[in-house]
């Protein structure tokens, strides 16, 4: 007779609770996403054949070769997404391939491409295994391919697509490959895949968790129709569905060759070792460090609907062979706006940064993040919840990794052994178009321009910043021909890739610069165009050591008038460029104006200009040792104005013929040192009169003022009206923010009281 055990928790026999359990899985409404899969970015432990294959004794040249083989096959599989891709993401190579162990974690990524999918693709293939490989329903077979997207699950950001396949010997699973490809249109409240505008989860179009798209080697048509009636671009659906699955089922040819040859043992035994021995390096570069505490803190200046200032908190610390990284005082989650991140899209950054630009020698594995702690608080705007919308999470985790990239300067900076150079931030931000509506061939589109990969470079100690090179999130990333893009889209970039005179961050060394970018749509019934960028008000990037940081930027736009009908009736205007277009607005009848940068989705009519430029790199140290003979030849080449090099780095020289005067630059120079001297004060003064209490009453503020990470501060929107609440993450009342239409109406209504007040209550019908 079976023994019968009463649970010392729930009073219920042992028999009693394996009922409950079976009904409560038989009876589960809603799968959600795994808190404790989540929550986690260390890698998985060694399963028992592991540990058995390993314990048998491995080669390491065998190994070597085995990695090599690897990321030839991932290259290959790479370079066919990039090659075959419809989606810009994949033309301009924002997207990655990569092998992982059979518990998901990710062994090797593609030299190419996006580094910051290591972070977070382990997510949905622990998932898959937990609660598909044993469902009845679903299972793992030989030749399945899993779909998904949404961010809480295990992304970086929803418009981005994975194909995850299994690798199978004997009936078990031995490894995964996987495919992942910004596609950008995914059916969200506005065109392009990255909604500025949505202010709920349901806004933000497809959200697929992992589930099965290919079964036993045949794509599901009916989830493919599902897919392509949810977008609107079916045809982009369909298509890169396809170019994943090839060039994943390539990479898997590759390696069933290579498992042929060096037999399944010696294969997974491989995988493992590989993320086991990153993991390694990874506590031996940590414990080189010098122990302490660095801080670095991003703010954003806007919901992309209004302007506020978000704080994203980060403190690491290191002690001995440990990292920390301490994200408490971010500001909270707003739960109407699109800026919230899941923390695995911040995580996500993270390893970007830390692959990129701590350690980029590493093997892209999961397991260089794996022994860095992350702390941070649930339902903060870089660590939201489910419920949150995250349309433009990017803004969180960009943020994300300014903070880890910017800390680490001040972390190896008196490092003898360095691994990376200490360089200045990198910019950003998303400065580019987004765009949506029929092309001139009659389709429906949306999805966005691929200037946004012109992201300027930081400066580092011995050499300025590189020119809109690249975006952080991927080293060898494209910026697109606009001749190809002007095939497939009706309109035309007027100006493409010009460099904005002073719009570098100042420094010893200075900072990239970045373009300008001015767009009109022509020939279309329908056509509009979106940005999705912060810091227009309050700077994205800071300089390093002294540098300066870049600049703000607004977007302008000239509506009312087609600029086309002008160029064809003189040729001779076509002389465009921001500053001259806003400031000797030479369209007659046109409608000048300027925004912070983020546009929700604004029709164009034919021949109406937009316009915006790139940000720029961080300055490194102080500008007033640069190299006056630099200073000058920065004037000539016009990539500085005169007032720039007189009057920030103090250079004398003659207008006309560009020679330095030194004498003259060496009195500037005294003279700006004593200037300094005279504006500055002493420490404990500054603060006393620069720190306050608490923010400005009419500053929209979140996130923790001071010291305290503990206490938020928050504006809070209730019946009457704002108010400021300072309490604990887990006190803070849900934060709202009103609709902008409705604070206009207030308005409005308010100034009809008031005349009617100050004229009688019938003035408005006399006028």
């Amino acid at each position: 007779m079976t023994a019968i055990h009463e649970s010392p928790v729930s009073g219920l026999t042992a028999q009693e609770q394996q009922w409950v359990d079976q009904f409560m899985d038989e009876t589960t409404l809603f799968l959600g996403p795994d808190r404790e899969i989540m929550r986690s970015h260390h890698i998985a432990p060694r399963s028992v054949q592991e540990d058995e294959y390993i314990a048998k004794g491995i080669d390491p040249l065998q190994i070597d070769r085995i990695r090599k083989r690897l990321a030839g096959a991932l290259d290959e599989g790479y370079e066919m997404c990039e090659a075959m891709g419809a989606a810009p993401g994949a033309k301009w190579g924002d997207l990655t391939t990569a092998v992982y162990t059979a518990a998901g974690d990710v062994t090797y990524l593609s030299c190419h491409g996006v580094i910051a999918f290591s972070a977070i693709l382990h997510h949905p293939i622990r998932y898959i295994m937990k609660y598909w490989k044993d469902e009845p329903t679903v299972g793992i077979h030989p030749g399945d391919g899993f779909i998904h997207n949404d961010a809480r699950y295990g992304n970086v950001h929803n418009t981005d697509q994975s194909m995850i396949m299994p690798i199978i010997r004997d009936g078990e699973v031995i490894a995964w490959v996987a495919a992942t490809i910004h596609e950008g249109e995914n059916g969200a409240c506005e065109p392009g895949g990255m909604p500025s505008g949505s202010e709920t989860p349901f806004d933000d179009g497809l959200r697929m968790s992992p589930f099965k798209i290919v079964e036993r080697g045949e794509l599901r048509r009916d989830l493919l129709t599902f897919l392509q009636h949810s977008v609107r671009d079916p045809k982009l659906q369909l298509a890169d569905m396809k170019v994943k699955i090839g060039a994943v089922q390539r990479i898997m040819e590759r390696i069933d060759l290579l498992i042929d040859e060096v037999g399944v043992e010696t294969f997974v035994a491989a995988l493992r070792v590989t993320v086991e021995d990153v993991e390694e390096e990874v506590r031996r570069r940590i414990s080189e460090l010098p122990d302490g505490t660095v801080s670095f803190n991003q703010f954003m200046d806007s919901t992309l609907k209004e302007n506020i200032l978000i704080k994203l908190a980060c403190k690491v610390t290191v002690k001995g062979d440990k990292m920390t990284v301490d994200l408490r005082g971010t500001g909270p989650e707003i739960l109407n706006r699109a800026i919230n991140s899941p923390l695995c899209s911040v995580k996500s950054m993270f390893m970007q940064a830390i692959l990129a630009f701590w350690w980029p020698d590493l093997p892209r594995c999961t397991s260089a993040m794996s022994p860095i702690e992350i702390i941070s608080d649930e339902h903060t705007w870089a660590d939201a919840g489910y419920d949150a919308p995250m349309g433009q999470s990017l803004q969180a985790s960009f943020r994300g990794f300014s903070a880890l990239q910017s800390s680490w300067a001040k972390l190896q900076f008196a490092n003898p052994e360095k691994f990376s150079n200490v360089i200045a931030p990198w910019f950003n931000q998303i400065n580019t178009f987004l765009w949506g509506g029929v092309t001139q061939h009659g389709d429906q589109v949306g999805n966005l321009c691929a200037d946004l990969n012109g992201m300027p470079g930081g400066a580092k100690p011995f050499l300025d910043g590189e020119d809109a090179v690249s975006p952080l999130f991927c080293a060898m990333a494209d910026t697109a021909e606009q001749e190809v893009m002007e095939e497939e889209v009706p309109f035309m970039q007027l100006v493409s890739k010009r460099l904005v005179r002073d719009n570098m961050g100042f420094g010893k060394h200075t900072g990239g610069m970045g373009y300008e970018m001015i767009v009109a749509s022509e020939g279309t019934p329908l056509w509009g165009f979106m940005t999705v960028t912060s810091g227009a008000k309050f700077s994205s990037v800071y300089g390093m050591f002294g540098g300066y940081g870049c600049g703000t930027y607004p977007l302008a736009r000239v509506k009312g008038i087609n600029v086309y009908d002008v160029l064809r009736e003189d040729p001779s205007r076509f002389d465009l460029s921001i500053e001259k277009v806003m400031n000797e607005q030479p369209f007659e009848g046109g409608q000048y104006m300027t925004d912070h940068m983020g546009l929700q989705f604004d029709v164009a009519k034919d021949g109406e200009l937009y316009m915006m430029s790139q940000g720029a790199g961080g300055g490194y140290g102080d500008v007033l040792e640069r190299d006056p003979l630099a200073v000058v030849k920065d004037v000539e080449l016009k990539r500085i104005s005169e007032k720039v090099a007189r009057d920030i780095f103090a250079v004398d020289f003659d207008p006309d013929t560009f020679i330095l005067d030194a004498e003259g630059t060496k009195e500037l120079r005294a003279q700006a040192r004593q200037d300094r001297l005279r504006r500055g004060k002493p420490y404990a003064e500054f603060i006393e009169e620069f720190v306050t209490a608490e923010p400005a009453e009419d500053l929209l503020y979140y996130g923790s003022w001071g010291d305290d990470t503990e206490e938020l501060t928050a504006t809070v929107f209730g019946i009457d009206g704002p108010q400021r609440v300072t309490a604990p993450i887990a006190e803070m009342p849900i934060v709202m923010l009103p609709d902008r239409r409705d604070l206009k109406v207030a308005q409005l209504e308010a100034r009809v009281r008031e005349l009617e007040d100050k004229h009688g209550e019938d003035v408005h019908r006399k006028s």
